[in-house]
């Protein structure tokens, strides 16, 4: 009996050494498997550069507003923070199009919250994200009203260098399109449509947009639902 339990003690003691050793065997692939997959999800200097290039090359720009703009633009959460899957939607993707082609202006994406600048050709020559009238009651300053981003074909009609104080608020270097609303720089630009109705940019992003849009510059704005051509327009322009 002392043999046989003796066996029995020994053959048990070496099925639980091989089953251990495969456990410890399966952790460890489990964790290089991880360990793997993060580091090849980290994006390289060269690929961000790449990645960066791309962004220039369609119209974004460069820094993180290009790369909130493109995520807006194509439906991505707008986090400004570059990843693997963003990575590969960038080399991927082909450059915005205008939604009115063929003359000069600028249109702002109610639904993508993003402002195109359109050139001669109609090629897209800038992306910038944008935060429009959040659609909501405000009361503000002894003001009330409805924070509301008209729809419609606009021309710039007035603009001014530099700071601006208005009722509601600093606007900086402001491009006024219609009753005082106006495309305009703002240290606030959320990913969501948050303004009393005019059309944000960043500060950054301003003096450039001013230079691009003088006075007559046609300004389409419009949503999913609502849109009107301004072929007709730049025809009499020209």
């Amino acid at each position: 009996m002392r043999f046989r339990d003796h066996y029995f003690s020994s053959h048990t003691l070496n099925r639980c050494r091989a089953a251990l050793l495969v456990a410890l065997a399966v952790v460890i692939s489990t964790s290089a498997y991880a360990s793997t997959k993060k580091t090849s999800n980290r994006l390289t200097r060269a690929e961000a550069k790449q990645a960066s290039l791309r962004l220039s090359e369609m119209g974004y720009g460069s820094g993180r507003n290009a790369l909130v703009a493109f995520q807006k633009y194509e439906g991505r959460k707008a986090t400004g923070q570059l990843t693997r899957a963003d990575f590969e939607a960038i080399m991927n993707a082909s450059a915005p199009e205008a939604r009115d082609a063929g003359y000069r202006h600028a249109e702002v994406d109610l639904v993508r919250q993003v402002l195109l600048l359109i050139g001669d050709d109609g090629a897209v020559e800038k992306v910038l994200p944008v935060s429009t009238g959040s659609n909501k009651h405000y009361r503000e300053k002894g003001m009330s009203g409805l924070a509301y981003t008209p729809r419609g074909r606009f021309k710039i009609y007035a603009k001014i260098a530099g700071w601006r104080k208005s009722p509601l608020g600093m606007l900086y270097y402001p491009n006024y399109f219609s009753d005082g609303l106006a495309i305009h720089g703002n240290s606030s630009v959320p990913d969501t449509p948050a303004s009393h109705g005019c059309v944000r940019v960043p500060n950054s992003a301003a003096i450039d947009l001013y230079k691009r849009m003088p006075i007559g510059t046609i300004v389409l704005i419009y949503d999913k639902d609502s849109f009107v051509s301004a072929k007709d327009w730049a025809a009499q322009n020209n």
